[in-house]
């Protein structure tokens, strides 16, 4: 009887060295990492690096002083110059703030890694310049554009972005996010007026036409949503995402600013031209309020192919240097990143060409002399 308790007690602690020992060695293997910010009090060492192409690489061993968490006040070192060679490493100078990781590595010791700037400075005093322009030459209604900017803002990180993560058909989360985005910035902005509810009811109007637009294109070219490096990072990480949908509820959103200065601006003008000469019949002022929509049409379009072609040029680029990754014109459009920038700017563009004479029909019709 003791030798089969005994041999029970052998197997039993053998059991448990297999189960949990191992485990603990694992996570005691695992790098546990702190990130926090510093000060560059010394550059101790620097060397170039030149590759068999002509590119130069400059590596820098640093001394830096702790700005926060477990190292605050303490003086650490990184040892930048490696045989390693990081194409997006920076050029750091004495006084530069940056963020750093420190990592514990085998054996126990701490390894020190500069990860790039601290930025916020200078986000900061662009948002301060940009708050100041906007309320010295808006005056009111540039307190209220401020307004409506920061409850849009909300709007999209409090419902639309824990909607879509919580498991909603993203497509649905952007109509109804949208919506709501519309009547803020038309009422906060505009006022509760008969303009801004004609504004809403033509931007409401050419946004159903870009969503049929948009539902119809990407399925009829086959567009997956995956397309975009950004949405790699998304798979498996906060359950199943609709990327077709979230592509289309970009669209949908991106749009959405486009149209509220287009359909404002003309209905602003057909109230001035009233305004200015009530004489004017109905179909005089649609003419001359149309002409300002053509202009307007053709930077919009501009700007919004401009603004997609900006983006997605390194991958422009790519297509466009020869060799291996060099590929016809037709192969380039066949791209889905390249055919989702097309299909986002020429949706865009119809809905803003359907908005003008829309929103300036409706203006004419219902705004008196």
């Amino acid at each position: 009887m003791n030798k089969n308790s005994n041999g029970a007690r052998k197997i039993l602690a053998l059991l448990f060295f297999s189960l949990f020992i191992p485990s603990l060695v694992l996570a005691q293997e695992i790098p546990q990492e702190e990130v926090f910010e510093a000060k560059i009090l010394e550059i101790v060492n620097e060397k170039e690096i030149e590759q068999g192409d002509g590119t130069r690489f400059i590596q820098q061993d640093i001394k830096l002083l702790g700005l926060g968490g477990a190292w605050d006040g303490e003086e650490v070192l990184f040892n930048g110059i490696s045989d390693l060679v990081v194409l997006n490493s920076n050029v750091y100078k004495v006084g530069d703030k940056v963020l750093v990781s420190a990592v514990e590595e085998v054996g126990g010791a701490t390894g020190f890694y500069v990860i790039d700037y601290v930025r916020r400075a200078s986000l900061f005093w662009l948002g301060f310049i940009f708050f100041l322009i906007v309320l010295v030459v808006g005056k009111l209604k540039g307190v209220r554009s401020l307004l409506s900017l920061v409850l849009s803002f909300l709007i999209i990180v409090k419902f639309i972005v824990p909607s879509i993560l919580s498991g909603m058909s993203p497509l649905l989360v952007a109509i109804l996010g949208s919506l709501a985005i519309l009547l803020v910035i038309i009422y906060v902005t505009e006022g509760i007026n008969k303009k801004s509810n004609l504004a809403i009811l033509s931007i409401f109007i050419s946004l159903c036409v870009v969503l049929l637009l948009s539902v119809l294109f990407t399925e009829f070219a086959r567009l997956t949503g995956l397309a975009q490096e950004e949405a790699m990072f998304l798979i498996g990480l906060q359950g199943a995402i609709n990327f077709k949908g979230l592509l289309l509820a970009g669209i949908l959103i991106g749009t959405l600013g486009v149209l509220d200065d287009v359909v404002l601006a003309q209905i602003e003008t057909v109230a001035q031209i009233k305004k200015a000469n009530p004489n004017l019949t109905n179909k005089e002022v649609f003419k001359m309020a149309f002409k300002v929509g053509n202009t307007h049409l053709g930077s919009m379009t501009n700007t919004l192919f401009l603004a997609y072609a900006g983006a997605s040029l390194p991958l422009i680029l790519l297509f466009s240097i020869g060799g291996p990754a060099s590929q016809s014109f037709a192969n380039v459009l066949n791209n889905e990143f390249i055919a989702t920038e097309i299909i986002r700017t020429l949706v865009g563009s119809t809905g803003i060409a359907f908005a003008i004479p829309l929103s300036t029909l409706i203006a004419v019709k219902f705004i008196k002399k």
